[in-house]
């Protein structure tokens, strides 16, 4: 995620005696700190908050941090019983400051009656001002655990109080209302139950609300006649759905018929201009992977459509179906975040929402966008929901420095790891390890992370969670909130998931060990 400019040399001859790692450190030091203050300088600008500035200064140090390889300092490091770096992401300057002052004591060069260490409260301020922002972001935490608890409520919580009220009861910290889905009215009686909740139990909740962003779906499918489902080799042909005269509507008469292959139409129609040969195209959360053979393959309408190869299916095949997602892996998409009904929903989100969730960012311009509409509706005054990025795209992990800087420089902030369109946009492969760098570079800018997606989905729609799932669960503690999506054991999950982060808090604070007796043997 953060390109490499320079190399320092930490070869592990230079590390065999605490001279070498001394002076290596000192280097180390110095680097970082000339170079992190470069970038903060570009960023200063763009922040108004000035309790963000130590933030943003941190986040700058550490990608300068991050674009040496340490593992040769960091394997030296340890036999002598000092830090390995390992957890120097919120505290750069104040974690390299006390293994330089140990080395110096180390090499005689100071004693330790006069040992420059940072104090206790300069090392740990990272860690205040993530929990800072976490509380900015999702209220006080509750009393057993740090971790939050998010939940998207379905449509039936408009009409089912005692639904709501159980789900709040049971541990949620934060309830969220997809924008997608559902009508103003809707959404408001969803939050009146909310608020009755929260007053009838004595717990705080938030409410997010989630602009739906660009929906990119395939229209209507027609098939060949001998054909159900599509297999690895065959062809679709994707052409331009056109929107109904005077409304959000999808029309389809572009397919026409009878038909030789499959065929179906993408909703944002001039995204097929920007695909050329050879594009990948992923549908149906990416069970039907296919590739660009043909850009202008004829159409009735004589607008050309895209010929599309499928590269990988189920070997028994996958039904191509209407309103399925469409990703566009390696693809960059100029589009507008924000549709003409995000702009319309965003009059009634803005004023009755906690945080706003943001789908399909992905430069600093598309933050501005969002901050400009939210200045047309607020004026001078202070208080605004906050905003969560979703990160759904490799541009979007590119752009997280910046995504942050524009964001969090201006109000409250945080990320949400978007798994779902993540996974198929990078790669399965990838997103563990893009996962955790987003997580690192979230908490060095302490900034609140929520891990979303899947998470217990067994559990929630059918009751019983799979052994994986169990381990994700338990690895989700290392973020600030965790999301379970809507389904009938939601009950269930949420207690389950409450069960397992108090536990897991007890072993471990976000990757630190937490060395608590053990008493299994």
């Amino acid at each position: 995620m953060i390109s490499p400019t320079s190399e320092l040399s930490v070869e592990p001859l230079n590390l065999s005696s605490p001279q070498g790692l001394l002076s290596t450190l000192q280097e180390l030091r110095q680097t970082v700190e000339s170079e992190g203050k470069a970038t903060f300088n570009q960023w200063r600008s763009h922040i108004q908050r000035s309790e963000f500035l130590p933030s943003a200064l941190n986040l700058a140090e550490y990608m300068a941090l991050r674009r040496h390889d340490l593992r040769h300092l960091q394997a030296a490091l340890m036999p002598w019983g000092l830090s390995s770096l390992g957890r120097i992401e919120a505290r750069v300057m104040p974690n390299l400051d006390a293994i330089i002052a140990t080395l110096k004591v180390i090499c005689g060069q100071d004693s330790a009656e006069h040992l420059n260490r940072p104090p206790i409260e300069s090392f740990f301020e990272g860690d205040r001002l993530l929990q800072k922002h976490t509380e900015e972001l999702f209220g006080q935490s509750p009393p057993q655990r740090r971790v939050r608890i998010m939940v998207t409520l379905p449509t039936e919580a408009a009409t089912d109080y005692e639904m709501v009220r159980e789900i709040i009861q049971r541990g949620a910290n934060c309830l969220r209302i997809n924008c997608a889905h559902d009508t103003t009215a809707s959404w408001e009686n969803t939050i009146d139950h909310i608020r009755r909740a929260e007053q009838e139990t004595g717990t705080p909740c938030k409410v997010m609300m989630d602009l739906a962003g660009l929906k990119i779906r395939t229209g209507q499918v027609l098939a060949p006649l001998d054909k159900k489902r599509v297999f690895r080799g065959d062809r679709i042909l994707l052409s331009r759905c056109v929107p109904a005269l005077g409304s959000e509507v999808v029309s389809d008469e572009t397919i026409p018929s009878p038909v030789n292959y499959f065929q179906t139409c993408c909703t944002v129609p001039e995204i097929l201009d920007l695909l050329v040969v050879d594009t990948l195209v992923y549908i149906d959360d990416g069970k039907i992977q296919t590739r660009v053979v043909d850009t202008q393959y004829p159409v009735s309408n004589g607008q050309p459509g895209l010929l599309l190869e499928v590269t990988n299916a189920s070997p028994k095949g996958v039904k191509l179906q209407p309103e399925k997602g469409l990703n566009f892996p390696n693809t960059v998409l100029p589009l507008s975040p924000l549709t003409k009904k995000d702009l319309s929903d965003l009059d009634f989100v803005a004023t009755h929402a906690d945080i706003i969730g943001y789908s399909f960012v992905q430069r600093p311009a598309d933050i501005e966008l969002l901050q400009q509409e939210l200045d047309k509706r607020f004026g001078e005054r202070q208080s605004r929901p906050a905003i969560v990025a979703k990160i759904e795209t490799a541009i979007a992990v590119c752009n997280l420095p910046e995504l942050i800087i524009y964001a969090a420089g201006k109000q409250s902030f945080g990320v949400m790891i978007a798994r779902g369109d993540l996974a198929i946009e990078i790669g399965y492969q990838r997103l563990t390890e893009i996962q955790e760098e987003i997580l690192w570079l979230c908490e060095a800018a302490h900034v609140p992370v929520i891990w979303a997606t899947q998470v217990l989905e067994s559990l929630v729609k059918n009751g019983t969670p799979s052994r994986g799932e169990m381990t994700d669960a338990a690895m989700a503690e290392r973020a600030e909130c965790v999301m379970l999506n809507k389904g009938p054991f939601i009950a269930e999950a949420i207690a389950i998931l409450d069960n397992v982060l108090t536990r897991m808090e007890a072993h471990q604070l976000k990757k630190t060990p937490q060395l608590r007796a053990l008493h299994s043997w």
